[in-house]
């Protein structure tokens, strides 16, 4: 490892993150500390400083559980239980890794499209952009319940689309619940491409026109070219996106698998150490997802004929 990577990246990060830790650690204490300090009033104990700190961090169902209650939690719940096991994180994660790629896939299709309809169609982009960017700003809890309730009715009811997809429950709720992650990553996706796709500068265009190229051929060797980049960069984004429509669908099916089944669990029995546990479940999921992403957009460079900086 080359000291300035070392001294420029490893630890500026480690030191945040001990720092997050640290005051992790001492609002878990505060904030548990009415609780624990009842308990104690009504048990007759009166336990020194040190082994009160220790029962606020220890606390079976704390209002905030320490990092190391959380951190337990995800390896026994990752690595001590069967892939199949309703308990396993890594098999919550995996159902609802699912629906964000499809989802993802949608939203990847769809924002390209309406990307290429913006850039060559003038029409499109005055009346197209607005809506796009006013589609955003509806809270995505809200319509959520009526995309997952609308579209699986549809895909399983007595109608065409039912009949030519042919599609069993779990699959159509998987779609329902695809269709959020659709809505939450096709903006950046398209936003990116629009930009990516208008990248090229005026004098590469002329030259196209001078080599006498026609419009297919100027959007495929040269404009397209010209918007990798900026698809990898809001494919990042994207991918994040689809991974919080996919929890979030997951909330108003009541489905008994996925982190956001996981989630509502938690919340039901109050199982905070579990509700924190699928956070960080989908955190990691996150990061993992768009690590992939950067991996494929640098393979990508190269093979366009990139060089690493």
């Amino acid at each position: 490892m080359k000291p300035d990577t070392f001294k420029g990246k490893i630890i500026p990060v480690t030191t945040i993150l001990l720092a997050l830790i640290a005051i992790w650690y001492a609002a878990a204490v505060l904030m548990n500390a009415p609780f624990q300090r009842d308990m104690d009033s009504r048990a007759g104990v009166a336990p020194t400083t040190m082994e009160f700190i220790g029962k606020t961090l220890a606390q079976p169902k704390p209002i905030l559980p320490a990092p190391h209650q959380v951190a337990q939690n995800v390896y026994e719940n990752t690595f001590l239980r069967s892939l199949s096991s309703n308990r396993s994180l890594v098999y919550h994660s995996w159902v609802t890794l699912s629906s964000t790629l499809l989802g993802f896939g949608f939203g990847m299709l769809l924002g390209i499209l309406l990307a290429v309809l913006i850039v060559h169609n003038r029409a499109m982009d005055r009346s197209l952009m607005p809506w796009l960017v006013a589609s955003q700003t509806i809270p995505i809890l809200a319509i959520a319940p009526m995309i997952v309730i609308i579209s699986y009715n549809v895909l399983t009811g007595d109608n065409a689309i039912a009949h030519l997809l042919n599609l069993d429950s779990d699959a159509s709720r998987l779609v329902s619940k695809a269709l959020i992650s659709t809505y939450l990553s096709f903006f950046p996706v398209a936003v990116g491409m629009v930009k990516g796709l208008r990248s090229p500068e005026i004098m590469h265009l002329d030259l196209m026109r001078t080599y006498y190229a026609s419009p297919t051929q100027t959007f495929w060797k040269l404009r397209v070219p010209a918007s990798i980049p900026f698809l990898f960069t809001s494919m990042k984004v994207a991918i994040a996106a689809s991974l919080v429509g996919a929890i979030v669908g997951e909330l108003p099916t009541g489905a008994v698998a996925g982190i956001g089944s996981k989630l509502l669990a938690g919340s039901y029995y109050s199982q905070t150490i579990d509700i924190w546990a699928a956070l960080v479940a989908g955190s990691l999921l996150a990061g993992i997802l768009v690590a992939i992403v950067g991996i494929a957009a640098k393979i990508v460079d190269r093979a366009m004929g990139g060089r690493p900086a």
